[in-house]
């Protein structure tokens, strides 16, 4: 057993935190204000290979596991996760036609990602069908040699920059989830609608809009996989994703623990800071502890996809540790800034309203909750 980062891996940390350090914070509060879609940051972080690091290297990527894709998350969180999130779309989006290994898929989609700035969207959610997959309305049926998409997709991350989306439908309804099948769809292929932009709580850099698709012609070439494979791949994917999200987390807590340990070593009342004051001090250490606490389970959950073996409960566990763990330090993060937290002048105002959806994409903490109890306690009758 060895919990320590590889010479590498070390490398690969301080090249990730330098970038988020000199390009993602100095942007990150214009890019909250404005919800301008970041696309000099992107491009810089392409050409440095912090994107797209987890495609394999026949297609032209660095082919990093997942554990090596959560290094580089969480220094992208640490500067902003509205940025990240921007970043990390494109992982969700291929994980799908990874695992499905089809040659001339990746070809054709993942590999220009490799070669350009190129950004991709993962379209599941529905309007009606969030955390119930197998809700969703979006069919697609067979005419010929192509697919007919119908339905609509919300909360999409991307929607109005991505190249391509991966797409989940119904070729098979009353098959229920053994009947869904999964699409790699041009996004400028006629009969798609990209909606507004959300005007969201938090991570406002992030380009959320709902997808809608009316006759939509798919090729049968851009299915993955056979009829019926699209839940298995979709499932799949979080269980590479997840660890991701989960580091972003992570980085976020940190980003807060550091803004509060500046705060109340600064901070002064009744003579002396107000980190030598046990009701803060103690705030901190409980943030100390789940932080390294949560970075410990997304290791681990990400180790483990990464050596072949099943992680979707150590997965969960992490992604809803992590999740609830950010909100908490946010808040108390804000709460050790006292009338200054609760400012937009100061950071950690931000970091509040950007960590509510850690508990809510990628499956909510309440579904994370269900897959682990299902993992240990089995199914019940």
């Amino acid at each position: 057993m060895n919990f320590g980062l590889t010479q590498e891996q070390e490398m690969l940390v301080k090249t990730a935190h330098d970038f988020a350090t000199k390009e993602i914070r100095p942007a990150s509060a214009h890019h909250d204000e404005t919800g301008e879609y970041p696309w000099e940051i992107l491009k810089k972080a392409h050409g440095l290979g912090l994107l797209n690091t987890h495609v394999p290297a026949k297609y032209g990527g660095l082919g990093f596991g997942v554990l090596d894709s959560t290094l580089v998350s969480e220094e992208m969180a640490w500067g902003c996760t509205g940025i990240g999130t921007t970043m990390e779309a494109n992982t969700l989006a291929a994980c799908p036609l990874i695992v499905a290994d089809d040659d001339a898929i990746n070809q054709e989609f993942l590999r220009p990602m490799t070669e350009e700035l190129k950004m991709a969207a993962y379209c599941v959610t529905e309007p009606s069908a969030g955390s119930d997959v197998a809700g969703i309305g979006t069919r697609a049926r067979r005419v010929g040699d192509d697919y007919v998409l119908n339905g609509a997709k919300m909360w999409i991350t991307n929607a109005s920059v991505a190249s391509w989306f991966f797409v989940l439908a119904y070729t098979d309804p009353e098959a229920r989830h053994r009947g869904m099948t999964g699409f790699v769809v041009p996004a400028d292929t006629e009969g798609i609608e990209i909606g507004r932009k959300e005007k969201n709580l938090g991570q406002r850099a992030s380009d959320t809009r709902g997808v809608t698709f009316t006759e939509v012609v798919v090729p049968a070439r851009y299915r993955l996989g056979e009829e019926g494979d699209g839940w298995r791949l979709a499932m799949s994917a979080f269980d590479h994703s997840r660890p991701v999200i989960a580091s972003a987390a992570v980085g976020l807590a940190k980003a807060a623990m550091e803004h509060a340990i500046g705060y109340a070593k600064e901070r002064k009342t009744f003579g002396k800071p107000i980190a030598a004051y046990q009701a803060v001090s103690f705030k901190i250490a409980d943030m100390a502890k789940n932080i390294e606490a949560a970075r410990l389970l997304t290791r681990n959950a990400a180790w483990l996809v990464d050596n072949g073996k099943s992680n979707t409960k150590m997965a969960a566990m992490a992604k809803a540790f992590a999740g609830d763990m950010a909100v908490q330090t946010a808040l108390d993060a804000v709460q050790i800034f006292g009338g200054y937290g609760y400012n937009n002048e100061y950071p950690v105002e931000k970091l509040l309203r950007d960590s509510k959806i850690f508990q809510i994409y990628e499956g909510t903490s309440e579904i994370q909750r269900l897959i682990i109890a299902r993992e240990v306690i089995g199914k019940v009758r």
